[in-house]
């Protein structure tokens, strides 16, 4: 197998459709770059659940511009989707290196707002 018939075959694509669990939060890293990042809850399929765990907290981030203007308007609760890929981030904390896994959002939008009521 070539390396273009493999690279064909190798993605990291993800699509999220879900409710937005608090307001996105934009913050400066040290090193000067500006982030958003907020968490994306959605349901499990309860065939595939194995334990009493009903949804899933997914946590996002935004590098891009474009895509931190269209998410600064979500409220919590809004119904929204997001692609990108998941991305393993290493960083340093107050104990040393720490590492998580996040969906790097490259697109977004909201569906839909909630019913008042």
């Amino acid at each position: 197998m070539t390396v273009q018939e493999v690279d064909s075959e190798v993605r990291n694509e993800v699509m999220l459709t879900g409710r937005l669990s608090a307001p996105p939060e934009t913050r400066e890293l040290p090193s000067g770059d500006l982030i958003t990042t907020f968490r994306v809850i959605v349901r499990r399929d309860a065939a595939s659940a194995r334990s009493r765990v009903t949804v899933d907290a997914l946590e996002c981030v935004v590098w891009s511009g474009r895509v931190r203007r269209t998410v600064a308007s979500w409220r919590v609760d809004d119904v929204v989707e997001v692609q990108g890929a998941l991305r393993r981030r290493f960083f340093r904390a107050g104990a040393g290196a720490q590492s998580r896994v996040e969906v790097e959002v490259s697109r977004a939008r909201r569906v839909r707002r909630p019913t008042p009521g």
